[in-house]
């Protein structure tokens, strides 16, 4: 299902390879990157070619399928023991996104049951993944841009919640299109979201592929934009949630959740149940991934810090769930979410 605002596909398999848009070198290039091997995925997903947590659990059962196929011709017999490698591969890629965890037990459930060539079940589930991620998103973006009242002028997000970072049409971005296309909304602020811009490269670029009015502005500039009344919603996706409503998404998202409560500004969060961990408590408990210091250092490859001087590079923070109006799943929206709240949305 494709509607208006909804051009871009960043995961495609074609003529049995899978194809990921890299991510690292948007807008300049629009390069695809042929895969062949769940070496390759898990490198890709490290590597930051694709990401986003439910765009690296597609990503990552994609994986499994070339996995399957590889070992399946290596030893027919004995291909179930010699995946279990690659699995282990694809889940140390990246330590956050609890949606990649999610899709591996899922490809991992079929197999513990498959007899002969693997390929067809396991391509057809990984297929089957994709399009209920796509599916929920559509179905999110009705749900949230609901809650936004029809000529709310503008909202701000952050990072990439889009197309790029899904199987298509977005969590943030997918109530934003949503918004929009229902003249609830009429323009869009974005931060930059260092130290990968990815809101300068890549949520910038998804609104004006879709010729959604985008406006970029550096974090620092986030209190001042909400001081003048200029957003009426911030609206971010995430990486992982908790039981009790704690959400863990890019690095500067906390901040961002303070200053909406300081200035009475509603703070919305959108992501499948599949980003949900009942099991883990709190956000205290997320694990939260650090990356290399040099890309904080450095930009574009260039550094940019004087010799000598270290950095802190936390992929992720931690909102607490009391600054955090609604969560939006494609099973319902918990307002003021709280463990029993979450609890009845995911036994809905």
């Amino acid at each position: 299902m494709q509607t208006n605002h909804d051009s871009i596909r960043a995961i495609n398999w074609r003529d049995d390879r899978l194809f990921l848009l890299d991510q690292r070198i948007l807008p300049q290039s629009y390069t695809e990157i042929e895969l062949n091997t769940a070496t390759e995925v898990a490198h890709a997903i490290t590597d930051m070619v694709v990401r986003g947590a439910p765009a690296i659990g597609i990503t990552a059962a994609y994986g499994v399928v070339l996995a399957a196929r590889q070992r399946y011709a290596e030893d027919a017999g004995n291909w179930k023991a010699l995946i279990k490698t690659d699995m282990q591969q694809l889940a140390a890629s990246r330590p956050t996104a609890v949606n990649l965890f999610w899709a591996l037990d899922q490809m991992q459930a079929l197999i513990d049951g498959l007899e002969g060539d693997p390929f067809e079940p396991l391509k057809a589930a990984a297929d089957r993944i994709m399009q209920e991620d796509i599916d929920a998103n559509h179905t999110m973006g009705e749900l949230g841009a609901k809650l936004i009242e029809a000529g709310s002028g503008a909202v701000l997000t952050h990072c990439n919640a889009g197309a790029l970072a899904t199987g298509g049409y977005g969590t943030a971005l997918g109530v934003i299109r949503s918004a929009f296309a229902g003249q609830r909304i009429d323009h869009v602020f974005a931060d930059e979201t260092r130290p990968w811009l990815q809101g300068a490269r890549l949520t910038a670029w998804e609104m004006v592929q879709d010729n959604i009015p985008v406006t970029l502005l550096a974090e620092g500039a986030a209190a001042s934009l909400m001081k003048q009344g200029k957003i009426s919603w911030i609206i971010v996706g995430s990486d992982r949630i908790a039981a009790n409503g704690d959400v863990a998404n890019k690095i500067g998202t906390y901040s961002l959740a303070v200053l909406a409560k300081y200035h009475g500004v509603k703070f919305m969060v959108v992501a499948p149940t599949t980003t949900v961990d009942m099991a883990i408590a709190h956000g205290d408990d997320i694990p939260i991934e650090q990356r290399d210091p040099n890309e904080v250092l450095g930009c574009g490859g260039n550094r940019i810090a004087a010799e000598g001087a270290s950095a802190w590079n936390p992929a992720f923070d931690v909102t607490p769930a009391e600054l955090v109006y609604a969560i939006v799943t494609e099973k319902g929206v918990v307002k003021h979410p709280s463990k029993e709240a979450m609890l009845a949305m995911m036994n809905a």
